[in-house]
């Protein structure tokens, strides 16, 4: 006989997003379940660098849901354990010529309408605020707002906050619905969740949730790489990238893109990334995109020229033609809501993300306008 249990919610993904979408649920007094089929943050989660970022996107409904996300993390820092490793170090976007300094100071313009801090730094200046950066550069913008977390950790310590019920280890086979097509409830490889109401935090598996509830959500996996260095003294202070890195994190390509985005952890390793290319869920290492990285990184840094890389992991950011997530209700399945499709944003913009989904789920009045995000939009078919 399968178990059964009543729950208000039950949520689909066991990463930083469906934490704290069972965290700000919990928290507004619905009972929650969370079920994933691996371990916390088993997927995308656990393969992040943890970036919690304003300074990559341009002014919109993103930058809006960043910005409260920036507001909510502050506040989480001072809730949760320190092991999170939450950072508010700051980001420094680096301008390699006048071209692209004049195209940083239009892109920053219209975020500081929205809200953001952006400082324009000159060349001279800049050995300040990072001592090993390469001369040469234009200049750059400091984002002061731009913060970082240990992602496996935050999505364990929300999730443990939440003080709700997980299930992991164990694979969704199935969404229930009535006979006139709502939600009520999930089948699991162990066991029956009856539940009017069922959040796909899936990540990028959220169209394959999505397939199971009966109805269509375009996400796909695009990969990623991060090199990890020795144990170094700070050298890198704040989150340090060059300025085509917002070119890649809008652009729709499924080929391989690659700009060095460079930071230091308390612990001592030198993180490297960002690399994307749309390439299915093949987990096969690219010599290729390892290459670029790490030439990347030490024409920013050229003390890192002959640092040793200790290790190498990648992941999949579940990807979205329009680059904007899925946050809400699915008005063609009653009870079904969305929670994914973040790309490579979604440990940055897990708090407001659950904020919107307890709102959501409660008929209260959401934090911002999420009309943007729903997930019953139309898509236009990615690019090849």
């Amino acid at each position: 006989m399968p178990n059964r249990h009543s729950l208000d919610a039950v949520i689909i993904g066991a990463g930083v997003v469906g934490a704290a979408c069972a965290y700000y649920a919990a928290r507004s007094g619905l009972s929650v379940a969370v079920v994933d089929r691996g371990p916390v943050a088993g997927g995308t989660t656990g393969a992040g660098e943890g970036n919690l970022l304003v300074s990559d996107k341009e002014a919109g409904p993103e930058l809006d849901l960043a910005l409260l996300s920036t507001r909510l993390w502050r506040e989480l820092s001072g809730a949760l354990p320190p092991d999170i490793e939450y950072e508010p170090k700051g980001g420094l976007v680096v301008a390699p010529d006048e071209t692209t300094l004049k195209a940083l100071r239009a892109f920053a313009e219209g975020q500081r309408a929205a809200g953001v801090q952006a400082v324009e730094i000159p060349p001279d200046d800049l050995p300040a605020l990072e001592p090993h950066l390469a001369p040469g550069t234009a200049g750059a913008f400091h984002y002061p707002q731009d913060a970082q977390v240990q992602p496996a950790k935050a999505a364990a310590r929300l999730l443990a906050a939440a003080g709700v019920t997980t299930y992991l280890g164990e694979e969704v086979t199935d969404v229930l619905r009535t006979p006139d097509g709502a939600v009520r409830g999930l089948r699991t490889s162990r066991r029956e969740l009856r539940t009017p109401v069922v959040v796909n935090a899936a990540g990028t598996w959220g169209g394959d949730v999505a397939r199971l509830a009966g109805t269509h959500l375009p996400v796909l996996p695009r990969r990623g790489f991060v090199l990890v260095t020795e144990p170094l003294p700070r050298v890198v202070r704040h989150k340090v990238y060059a300025a085509d890195y917002i070119a890649d994190v809008a652009s729709g390509s499924a080929a391989l893109q690659s700009s060095a985005v460079v930071e230091g952890t308390p612990a001592g390793p030198v993180l490297i990334g960002a690399t994307r290319e749309r390439v299915g869920f093949d987990r096969s290492l690219s010599p290729q995109a390892l290459r670029r990285l790490a030439a990347q990184a030490a024409a920013l840094f050229p003390v890192l020229a002959d640092v040793d890389v200790i290790r190498v992991y990648h992941g999949f950011r579940p990807y979205l033609p329009d680059h904007l997530p899925a946050i809400g209700a699915d008005s063609r399945v009653p009870g079904l809501y969305h929670a994914c499709g973040h790309e490579g944003a979604g440990i940055g913009l897990a708090p407001a993300t659950g904020a919107l989904i307890a709102a959501a789920l409660t008929g209260t009045r959401p934090p911002l306008d999420g009309a943007a995000f729903r997930p019953d939009r139309p898509f236009e078919h990615p690019a090849p």
